[in-house]
């Protein structure tokens, strides 16, 4: 891979970003070297800049959620890029995400240029320019305590981009210059690459702040919690099966220590929401304990426009959940054979629009002849609605907005973290010295928030235990970008991803309706899909030096 890296310091490339309602990530084209040097401004530019490329999950793919790439969704679109993933089609010429590897490292090209720019001094002096010390000695200490969080925040953008590199592709060149010199970058391998990660996050984690409480104006900037939840999940990831394949328990106690650095943080006060369904919807997320870092955006209605049934003005249809999913939430009483929605884990209520539930002011009504009927065009063909994270009821023909926040990293996904790697390291119920409780303590923690009502976990072994604890992601981080990177770290895709995607047909017959389980649309996954291709014109960029993963 070669260093594509722009010299000038105001020719940095301006991108759009999903936090720019939050973090000015925008540059001043008017800028020179001159003013540039001269300009104490122009640090917190460059130091907003390396928060553009951040994920917004909202727009993953086909301007919508991922999910559609799993067992969770299926993309009712006639044309998709999806269908790329679901056909098994993903090859050197056609990776519908690559965007986002030029993307991530073009913020990391951003932090290592802030880093230089302030490096050696450089950025105190400039902030001591052209002020009084003694008449701003309040600003001037506030600018230097900014500055010494910037820097540490560079660190840990690297770090969390590296981090969905190495998810999607392997090991990736490792970039530590902020210029172009004409340098080949081999490929490190993916061990490396998480060394790399690890290390960033250690080395500057005790200069970052806990929380922004008393500085408002930099709500959205990474934290210590954020920087110890991207270790501890690519710490899982790294001892999970693809990348652990002799099951080697160091790795996992190494993850589970990871997660308990967390977990045993008493100074960061998280805590689990007291809701489910509401947590997700409009602003919740951004006063919420339960947030560790929430990728910020503009209030808009593209979510409900994507995602409301085709039904209601305005609607697309979009991302319809399947049966695969839905039939997995569990039963909290007796099933009812009228209506197979009730008595169910709350979270399903809480996720997805069932046939007869109330949504957009009318009670769904799929069946022949009703408001929602399956056969008009671009109807769901699951059955089944997109309910989590959109706001009821918004009118999209007059341009109603909501506010849409992505939650990157929270701590249910830490207490399941947890709970999987205290399992596959000490089994469910260990407690060593120095850890905040067993895995079974961490998962019941999820489970009790949904219902108190759910069966018990039994599971005695680690066999069974991790079953259980695939089953509470499946359900607790449903829609959340986590599925098919579960199902590539676990070594389940292959089994997962070819399996026919499953809707149920529904009749009505007076007052009742029933459901017909059916088969929706095929699924394709290779071997070799377990990690994306790079595209040939990076390769070739690269004079071949950027080595393509196997079998494409």
């Amino acid at each position: 891979m070669k260093i594509r890296y722009i010299i000038s310091a105001f020719a940095i490339a301006l991108m759009s970003s999903a936090c720019s309602d939050f973090l000015d990530t925008s540059l001043d084209r008017n800028q020179t070297e001159e003013t540039i040097a001269t300009n104490r401004g122009t640090i917190w530019a460059f130091g907003n800049a390396f928060y553009s490329p951040l994920g917004y999950g909202y727009s993953v793919i086909d301007n919508n959620i991922f999910a559609t790439a799993s067992d969770e969704a299926q993309q009712t679109l006639a044309s998709s890029n999806v269908s790329y993933f679901n056909k098994g089609m993903i090859n050197e010429n056609v990776n519908p995400l690559f965007t986002y590897y030029r993307n991530y490292y073009e913020g990391i090209r951003a932090a290592n240029f802030f880093l230089d720019y302030v490096a050696d001094g450089k950025g105190e002096a400039l902030l001591a320019e052209n002020r009084n010390l003694v008449t701003d000695a309040t600003n001037y200490k506030r600018d230097l305590e900014s500055l010494a969080w910037y820097k540490a925040e560079a660190h840990v953008a690297k770090a969390y981009y590296y981090a969905e590199l190495i998810k999607m592709y392997g090991g990736v060149p490792i970039i530590e210059s902020a210029v172009d010199n004409g340098e080949m970058v081999k490929r490190a391998s993916y061990e490396e690459v998480v060394e790399y990660i690890v290390k960033e996050i250690d080395d500057h984690k005790s200069a970052l702040a806990l929380n922004w409480n008393d500085y408002l104006d930099r709500e959205g900037r990474f934290t210590l919690g954020a920087a110890l939840a991207i270790k501890a999940r690519v710490l899982l990831y790294a001892a999970s099966p693809l990348h652990n394949e002799s099951n080697d328990p160091a790795k996992w106690e190494r993850a589970a220590a990871a997660a308990n650095e967390l977990l045993s943080n008493t100074d960061l006060n998280y805590s689990l929401a007291s809701d489910y369904g509401s947590y997700f919807i409009g602003g919740a997320p951004l006063s919420s304990s339960e947030t560790i870092y929430a990728i910020r955006s503009y209030s808009a209605n593209t979510m409900e426009a994507n995602n409301y049934p085709i039904a209601t003005q305005g609607g697309k249809s979009g991302a319809t959940p399947t049966h695969n999913l839905v039939s997995a939430y569990e039963y909290i009483g007796t099933p009812d054979p009228t209506d197979p929605y009730v008595n169910r884990d709350p979270r399903l209520a809480a996720s997805i629009v069932t046939n007869g539930s109330t949504w957009n002011g009318r009670v769904i009504d799929q069946s022949a002849g009703g408001s929602d009927d399956m056969a008009r065009t671009n109807a769901s063909r699951t059955g089944y609605y997109l309910k989590k994270f959109l706001t009821d009821g918004l009118n999209l023909t007059q341009g109603q907005t909501a506010q849409h926040n992505w939650v990157a990293y929270r701590w249910a996904e830490v207490l399941l973290n947890y709970a999987e790697a205290m399992n596959e390291a000490f089994g469910p119920d260990a407690v060593p010295s120095g850890y905040a409780m067993s895995a079974r303590q961490a998962l019941q923690q999820v489970r009790d928030r949904a219902s108190v009502n759910l069966p018990a976990v039994t599971a005695a072994d680690k066999d069974s235990f991790r079953e259980a604890v695939k089953h509470e992601r499946r359900i607790e981080l449903a829609f959340e970008d986590h599925r098919y990177w579960d199902l590539l770290r676990w070594k389940d895709a292959m089994e997962v991803l070819n399996r026919p995607v499953l809707g149920v047909k529904i009749a009505r017959n007076g007052e009742e309706w029933s459901y017909e389980v059916t088969e929706v649309a095929t699924r394709t996954f290779h071997e070799r899909n377990y990690y994306l291709p790079f595209l040939r014109s990076e390769i070739e960029n690269s004079n071949n030096t950027l080595e393509q993963n196997p079998q494409y």
